[in-house]
């Protein structure tokens, strides 16, 4: 699991100066590669693996780094049915929902989508418990009745970002943990990219990236994505 298509084509195409992983394994090798990359790479080190009668799937998680310690993360493959047949046992050891979204590289896209949702409804409800909070609300209150209203997601269920609200969440410990604003400055970054490709309209995307790269900007780097929280805080001051 690495940070970028980059890095992922150094380790198994190589480099000038080292050779690369594909170059060093035995033929029939399964290679399973769990980055969060461009759909491109993905498609060029399966096309690569393949002329060396190698197995290679794109399978980027979901789940966090809580999902990584219970083992239920979610992995979402793109390759051939037979690679993913022989990647699925390894990854139902880690996880509790293995998905083949189809040829190399549909990992990819299928993960970046999913990430470009959760960074607009991080923000989306980030938004809207701060003007509850702004109007004398308890955020604990109106996230009870969110989540059981048309307004639920996973951001509030699952990851909620007002301190204070949920336990053993990162919102409740500084944003210390879980997922980076810069990965998902990452990710979002992608998004665009792949909608670009597609000629897709993506205006929310769009709007969610412009958003975390102002907080990241701000030293937040580091923190987890849920901080954005902060961001509308910080904007009454």
């Amino acid at each position: 699991m690495l940070p970028a298509g980059k890095h992922v084509r150094e380790l198994y195409l190589g480099t000038d100066t080292q050779t690369g992983l594909l170059e060093a394994v035995g033929k029939g090798t399964l290679l399973i590669d769990c980055s969060t990359i461009d759909a491109a790479s993905a498609c060029q080190v399966a096309t690569e693996a393949k002329s060396k009668g190698l197995d290679f799937i794109d399978a980027p998680v979901s789940g966090g780094t809580g999902g990584a310690q219970a083992g239920t993360l979610t992995f979402i493959c793109g390759g051939s049915n037979a690679a993913f047949e022989r990647a699925n046992p390894v990854l139902s050891a880690m996880g509790a929902n293995i998905f083949h979204a189809g040829g190399a590289g549909a990992g990819q896209v299928a993960k970046i989508c999913n990430n470009m949702m959760l960074a607009i409804l991080m923000a989306g409800t980030s938004e809207a418990l701060s003007m509850g909070i702004d109007n004398g609300l308890d955020p604990k209150v109106l996230s009870d009745i969110m989540k059981v209203s048309s307004g639920g997601n996973w951001s509030l269920e699952k990851y909620n970002p007002c301190p204070g609200v949920m336990e053993n969440v990162p919102s409740s410990n500084g944003y210390q943990g879980g997922f980076m604003v810069d990965l998902m400055v990452k990710d979002l970054g992608l998004a665009q990219e792949a909608a670009l490709h597609s000629q897709s309209s993506t205006p929310l995307g769009s709007l969610a990236r412009s958003l975390y790269v102002s907080h990241a900007r701000k030293g937040n780097g580091q923190r987890d994505f849920s901080s954005i929280f902060e961001s509308f805080a910080d904007q009454k001051n």
